[in-house]
Parts: C-alpha cells; structure tokens; sequence
C-alpha cells in the first residue's frame, strides 16, 4: 500500500516511545524490584473534579448527547468568555470562541485555516513537537529558531525579525511552554505581535498551561495585548491541563471576528462537533466550588516546582530558567552525561546524549524521563524534561533514587 508522503514525513512522537520502553522495562522487571516512576508524561495527577463528572452524569441520564453547534455549545461560549473576565480581567465576545475537540483540533483548524502550500511559520526550537506537525500538514513548514537560556527558550522579536522571509506566514509560540515552563515576557510579547503586524502576519499563541502561571510577572494571556494586538491573536487553550480533564479531548479556540466563520466551516466538516458530553461536563468547571478546588491543585503544582527545581540544581542536572508555569523541569544533563560516560548526542536519535541517559535513569533509578530529542534539533542532547505533574510523595522518591544513583 502507498503511503502519503504527507504522512511519511510526520516523525514519531518520541515521547510516547519512551513511554512504551518504559512500560516494557516495568513489565520485565524482577521481582522485588521498585516500580517505575513516571516523570515522562505531561498529565496531571488530578483528574476532573467531582461537579464535572457529576455534570457528564446527568448529560448521560438525560440523554443530551446530540450533535451540538460547530462553534461550541452557546452555554460553555459564554462560561469560557467568563472565565477570562474573572481571571485575567479581559472582555473577550464569547462568539470568538470556538470550542474544539482539544487543543490538538484547534491547532489543526487554526492551521488549515491560515496557512498555504509553502508557507514558513517560525517557532522556539526547543518546543512541543506536535506543533510543527500541525503546520506540516497544513503544507506549510516550521522554522525552528534557536533559542536559549538568554530568551527563557523563547522567541525574541529580533529573532522574528532576523529569520522573517519572503515566504514567512506568522509565528506558533507557547506560553508557559512544553517543554520548559517558561513564558514571554509581556513587554516582548508585544513588541513580536507589532512586527507580526507590520509584516501582515499571524501570530499563534498557544496557551494551553496559561491557567497553570505561577509568577504575576508571566500570568498574562496574549488576547490583553494593547492597541488592538490581542483582538487579532489566534490563542489556543484546553481543558486537559489547568482544569484536569486530558481523555475528555475538549479544548477551545480565541479568534478574530473575521477567522470565525472559516474556521466554523472546517470544524463542520471535520469534526461535526466537539463531544457534547464533554462539553456539558465543562460548564461545571467554572463553578465556584471547582474554581477554587482548581486554585488548590494550582499552589500544589507550584509546591512541586518549588521542591523539584532546587533538588536538581543540588544534584548537578541544572535547570537554566526557573520555569513560570506548567509542569515541567528542562535540565542541562550534559555534566551527568559525561560523569556516567555517555557521549553528546550522535547523528541518530538513539545515540549518545540524553537520549541514552534516559534508558540508563530507567536501568538504575527505575525513573522514566523524557530526552531533548522530541523538541527541536538545537542541543537536544543536552537536555531532559522531567514533569513535575506527578504526586510530592513521587517527587521526593525521585529525588532520594537520583542522589543514590549519583
């Protein structure tokens, strides 16, 4: 059978790859033997609180499990636009959202909807993977633009101004990002939005584990940029991370007013509809009593950041930027790489690197992790991303192997 090239083109996804090793070593082990730990995942601990699953009950009963509107049920438009009003002090038109299945459907339509054959869109390197595939099979290409510890592992407008081309459509960023934590500063931000501007571009902002901002300087949505910059950022959230609701595939999309009606039209013929139940279950995420119970697991998160970063910073393996937000630790591990004998990452991925320390973590500390590799082709060997999103008890317990290990 012949394949597209299409799909030929899109690389594993490696983090699910060590995932599956993970789960094989785990399965082999001896007895006696401790159990893995999983610091490989982004996904938190916390599934969806109990006024949500309540709420999926009685859609259930009920029966309320037709098709609803492409944009979104109506009801969860205006909760969403809420929700920004309270939280973030912004009046966003609930008829700019679009509720999606995930923020995997809304990358895909924003996509579909701005990008041609040929087009460049420039993005951090590192930076979640899935993102680029996303513009590839739009037909366009990402451009990953280094970016180090100097920039937070973000973007900087002189960058965007350096690498933009003749053949360049916009910007992707992630703010906190997968997989550093770190955000743009909100002066900085503004300024890559005006020279996207000036250039006729788009700029796309995802925002998923923007609920999970731990720093006031960084707790900031793109959609608040001033002189009219934010009514024309396509922002991405979902509910998988702030709000605890990953397998339930239910996300949303912040667009302006003039990107709706295309957008709507994709998503009728792609995905008809997010899932109702789904969407029902989500209107008890902004209850007061979830509000806050969200708020809880928020300092919980930023109490693991708050153990983690320093305890590996003690054991060698530093985290350059002290993250802002999201679950994640990105650690230079080059020093252990080389106190344990492995060599800088090779021409392939399975060579040399973080990408061998994370078999060798495996081997030694019964602790998953995942390798730079996943994230971009500047230095990702030299990195591994820990995520914080797993219990204090487990955190600890990683902490206590990887000082015995060391």
């Amino acid at each position: 059978m012949r394949i597209a090239q299409r799909a030929q083109r899109v690389e594993p996804f490696y983090v699910l790859e060590l995932a599956k090793a993970a789960a094989t070593l785990a399965a082999n082990a001896p007895p006696g033997e401790r159990p893995m730990i999983y610091l490989n995942i982004g996904e938190p601990d916390f599934t969806a609180p109990p006024l949500v699953t309540a709420a999926a009950e009685r859609a259930i009963r009920a029966g309320r499990s037709q098709y609803t509107q492409a944009t979104g049920l109506p009801a969860l438009r205006e909760a969403i636009s809420g929700w920004y009003a309270t939280r973030f002090g912004l009046r966003i038109d609930p008829g700019r959202i679009v509720v999606t299945a995930g923020a995997s459907a809304a990358l895909q339509l924003a996509c579909l909807a701005l990008i041609d054959a040929g087009d460049e869109v420039l993005m951090p390197d590192p930076s979640y993977p899935c993102n680029r595939q996303f513009v590839q099979a739009a037909e366009g290409r990402a451009v990953l633009v280094p970016s180090g510890p100097a920039q937070r592992f973000q973007l900087s407008a002189g960058q965007v101004a350096a690498h933009w081309g003749p053949a360049t459509r916009g910007v992707l960023l992630a703010s906190p990002s997968n997989p550093t934590g770190t955000s743009i500063a909100r002066d900085e931000l503004e300024r890559i939005a005006r020279l996207v501007r000036e250039r006729r571009g788009v700029t796309l902002v995802d925002e998923i584990y923007l609920g999970l901002s731990y720093e006031e300087a960084y707790g900031h949505s793109a959609l608040g940029l001033p002189d009219g910059l934010g009514d024309e950022v396509i922002s991405i959230n979902s509910f998988s991370k702030y709000f605890n609701m990953t397998g339930w595939r239910l996300g949303w999309l912040v667009l302006p007013p003039a990107l709706v009606p295309a957008v709507e039209r994709l998503a009728q013929n792609l995905f008809i509809c997010a899932s109702t139940i789904a969407q029902h279950a989500a209107l008890a995420c902004f209850e007061p009593d979830s509000l806050a119970e969200y708020e809880r697991r928020r300092s919980e998160f930023k109490a693991r950041r708050d153990f983690f970063i320093p305890e590996l910073n003690r054991l060698g393996l530093s985290v350059p930027v002290m993250p802002d937000g999201a679950f994640y630790a990105w650690a230079d591990v080059s020093g252990l790489c080389q106190r344990w004998g492995i060599a800088p990452q090779g021409a392939r991925p399975d060579e040399g690197g973080s990408w061998a320390l994370a078999f060798e973590l495996m081997k030694r500390c019964q602790l998953a992790t995942t390798p730079g590799r996943d994230f971009g082709s500047a230095e990702p060997g030299r990195y591994l991303r820990f995520s914080t999103a797993n219990s204090m008890a487990q955190l600890q317990e990683a902490v206590a192997r990887l000082e015995q290990a060391l």
